[in-house]
């Protein structure tokens, strides 16, 4: 796949919308010889939804591009296939959601994928389809009637109030009913149900397949989740902290400043895991003070700073993540060791520096929360940021928070859910994830049986959605779900400080890699997962 470079907000880059492709093998499973039937065909939508429109055409395959758009790219090589498009509504909501099903011609594995979304964007833009086409998958996507990635147009009805309906379908109508029909148009093209049925996603997508494991468990036997957005109504208002931060401090470190730090992160922590290898292994561990940088010079477009307490009060209190006035706390920070920059950028602005929100976070606060579209989430003050945390919690909590941590249905199902988060994400805290899975475990008895039907990994030195194409996750639920092979580690290639690409087992959490004391530490030989003790409680802030 050739992908191009993604800019978007004042050059800030959307690792969140990464198209999340298969990485895995696409044996076959006895898909039948059945001949191809591409037309229109009749699905049973779920209960109080209707079927507004189908299309059928046969599709030649070869290249999928998308030219344009912070996801361009293009996917070569693609088989001829099916694409089947049908149209949703619920009546009385005037929602329009468009599911998109694509078959492939020849070479069906026997398995159906759904693709979710990124941002704002419920569903895939047609690499992902493809991609999955290319792997011998059934695969469809639904854009759930509303917007494309930073589209929030759609959010407000005509009198400023949230649009329900289409929030809903966000949040994970949408997704059911996409899984519901596009199954039976599997079997109707095909002749034969899918044997198997997969969700994949990073990011929104992640959080879109949480969702379907809490509350739509029957829809898919392996649900792959990457870096998910979940805790949603939190961890969205909980990104704009950085901006509180410097506002109050009167302090806008700039990027060299910022990247300074990272670099005495790494020089601190790198070796905690027993190996110097450019990576910081297991972040809980690390325990560097940013006030050892006071009074160091640094070069930034040709002009010379001092990095100041003030810098050094801004780092703390990022790291440390929101609090209320009082000092309660309210969520996690960012991790130590992310990229600094998409949270907490700053510009020139009339001879001062203002901060420049991340566009995300930004219009979820303005649009949904403030229901101000042209709200200026750069002037937030820490007590506006504690009501505003609050309102989004009670409002949008039940709808979008995707957080429950009663997943019994979906394991009573027999459903398996894997998940990896990168330790250096810098969109979504790591930690939130984290801290749900050990809710799953105090609601549902333990490590040990929570590991049955649910298993986290995280990646060290990884950016958000930054191991999408970097491991064979997709092969490994498959193993799990097809074969009962349950993953003791994801195998990797990661990047160093250094941009190097070095080999990881990634550890099942909460195991921690360690290295084994010989062997070259760019192999993942050279390393064993141990149980570390952590510096503080997990998921108990809250």
């Amino acid at each position: 796949m050739k992908r191009t470079p993604v800019l978007l907000a004042a050059g800030l880059p959307l690792i969140a919308a990464a198209v999340f492709l298969p990485t895995a093998s696409a044996e076959t499973v006895a898909a039948g010889s059945a001949p191809l039937n591409c037309s229109a065909v009749s699905v049973k939508p779920p209960a109080g939804t209707e079927v507004e429109h189908v299309t059928a055409v046969r599709q030649a395959g070869g290249t999928v591009e998308v030219e344009s758009g912070p996801l361009a790219g293009s996917v070569t090589d693609v088989p001829a296939y099916c694409e089947v498009t049908l149209t949703l509504t619920h009546p009385g909501a005037g929602d329009h959601a468009k599911v998109r099903v694509w078959l492939p011609a020849t070479g069906w594995n026997g398995r159906f994928q759904a693709l979710g979304g990124s941002a704002y964007a419920a569903g895939d833009n047609g690499l992902g389809l493809a991609g999955a086409v290319k792997q011998g998958y059934a695969a469809a996507t639904t854009d759930a009637g509303v917007g494309d990635l930073l589209d929030t147009t759609w959010a407000l009805d005509g009198k400023g109030r949230i649009n329900t309906p289409l929030l809903k379908n966000f949040a994970e109508r949408s997704q059911h009913d996409a899984a519901v029909v596009a199954k039976q148009v599997v079997a109707e093209v095909y002749g034969r149900a899918a044997s198997y049925a997969y969700f994949n996603g990073c990011s929104t997508g992640g959080r879109e397949g949480y969702m379907e494991a809490q509350r739509h468990p029957d829809d898919f036997d392996g649900i792959l989740a990457g870096a998910p957005a979940i805790n949603w109504d939190e961890f969205e208002v909980a990104t704009l902290w950085p901006q509180v931060v410097m506002n109050e401090e009167r302090a806008y470190p700039t990027s060299c400043e910022f990247k300074a730090v990272n670099e005495a992160v790494l020089k601190a922590c790198d070796t905690l895991d027993g190996a110097k290898d450019g990576l910081v292994a297991d972040v809980s561990r690390c325990a560097y003070d940013p006030r050892e940088l006071i009074g160091t010079k640094t070069v930034c477009d040709g002009e010379e700073g001092v990095f100041t307490a003030a810098d050094a009060a801004v780092v703390r209190k990022i790291w440390d993540g929101p609090r209320t006035t009082a000092g309660g706390r309210l969520w996690y920070g960012l991790p130590v060791g992310a990229d600094f920059e998409p949270l907490a950028a700053s510009a020139p602005d009339d001879g001062n520096v203002k901060g420049t929100p991340f566009s995300v976070p930004a219009a979820w606060v303005a649009t949904f929360v403030k229901k101000q579209p042209s709200f200026d989430t750069s002037t937030l003050t820490s007590g506006q940021f504690t009501r505003l945390f609050r309102q989004s919690q009670a409002e949008f909590g039940s709808v979008i928070g995707s957080d429950d941590p009663d997943l019994s249905g979906f394991r009573d199902s027999g459903g398996k859910l894997l998940t990896w988060h990168g330790q250096a994400d810098q969109l979504i805290p790591t930690q939130g994830t984290v801290d749900y899975r050990e809710r799953v475990e105090r609601q549902m008895g333990g490590s040990h049986r929570v590991d049955d039907f649910y298993r986290l990994f995280l990646a060290p030195g990884t950016a958000h959605c930054g191991l999408s194409g970097r491991t064979d996750d997709l092969g490994a639920l498959r193993a799990w779900v097809e074969q009962g092979r349950a993953p003791g580690t994801l195998t990797a290639a990661l990047t160093d400080a250094s941009g190097g690409t070095v080999t990881r087992e990634l550890c099942r959490y909460p195991l921690v890699s360690r290295y084994a004391g010989d062997g070259a530490p760019a192999t993942a030989e050279a390393f064993d997962c141990v149980r570390a003790a952590r510096s503080e409680p997990r998921g108990s802030a809250f």
